[in-house]
């Protein structure tokens, strides 16, 4: 274990819950700064009062990611408090899966996905830019999905969101150069986060499992009665089903903890034994 998270300052979005939580308490625990960003008052302010509570360094900013002024508060608090920006994680993001079909009950939450998974980073990006090419050796992460590397039935909004995710992060890692490293990560499926409550329409969930529907329906009946195997819940099992919140906060935390030589720039996070298909 090295120690390139101690003293960093980095920015979370989506801080108040799932992936963001875990991704704040780990970085905090490493010695990091955590600037915190979320919508969700009661939710980041839990997650901030905790980690420092555990004797680590953590500020709550309460923001919309699709607002580029809050975002700006956002970074213009890290500086205030702890005299950087160093990392970025853009992972605030909404999965709303549904049919074509289902437009009529859809679009709305279809809208909201290209504001939060495209604009948000988008915002997120330029609110920290300028500092960062001023400071150099900076990072933006940004939380992609493996489901944006093609398009699947039932994912086609979501995919093309999180798509152009990855084209973002493959510019600007072109046009920083030498000053910002970028890192796009991809988890398949990730249970414990919130998610699930984005799908439009369960059915939707077949078209990202396709030929493997039987058993990852059989598995998910296991999984909501407390039932799965010990080898799909073991992370040393090459069944290893899903991963969690946790598993995945343990990569971001990976690709920051390197030497500012060493860029991890595309990093895909799944279990090994899962039904995902892509």
């Amino acid at each position: 274990m090295s120690d390139h998270l101690q003293d960093k300052t980095i920015i979370i979005t989506g801080a108040g819950g799932g992936f963001g939580k875990a991704i704040a308490q780990r970085c905090a625990s490493r010695g990091a700064h955590v600037v915190g960003v979320d919508i969700d008052t009661d939710g980041l302010t839990a997650v901030v009062d905790g980690i420092v509570a555990a004797g680590g360094s953590a500020v709550a900013q309460v923001a919309d990611v699709t607002d580029m002024a809050q975002m700006r508060s956002a970074a213009t608090l890290a500086v205030e408090k702890f005299g950087a920006i160093d990392v970025i994680v853009n992972n605030a993001g909404v999965m709303p899966l549904a049919f074509f079909a289902d437009h009529e009950r859809a679009w709305e939450k279809w809208h909201k996905a290209i504001d939060i998974n495209i604009k948000g980073v988008v915002n997120g990006i330029s609110a920290v830019y300028d500092q960062m090419i001023a400071q150099g050796r900076r990072q933006v992460v940004n939380i992609a999905s493996i489901y944006g590397n093609g398009g699947f039935e039932g994912s086609g909004v979501y995919s093309a969101t999180k798509a152009a995710v990855t084209m973002l992060s493959d510019s600007l890692r072109i046009e920083a150069k030498g000053k910002i490293k970028v890192t796009t990560v991809k988890p398949t499926g990730v249970a414990g986060t919130n998610l699930a409550s984005w799908i439009v329409n369960d059915r939707a969930i077949r078209g990202i499992v396709g030929q493997r529907a039987a058993s990852y329906r059989e598995h998910v009946v296991q999984m909501l009665k407390g039932e799965l195997p010990p080898e799909l819940t073991d992370a040393d099992s090459i069944r290893y089903w899903l991963i969690t919140p946790e598993d995945l906060a343990d990569a971001v935390v990976h690709v920051i903890d390197q030497p500012w030589g060493i860029s991890l720039s595309d990093v895909t996070v799944r279990a090994s034994g899962e039904d995902y298909l892509y």
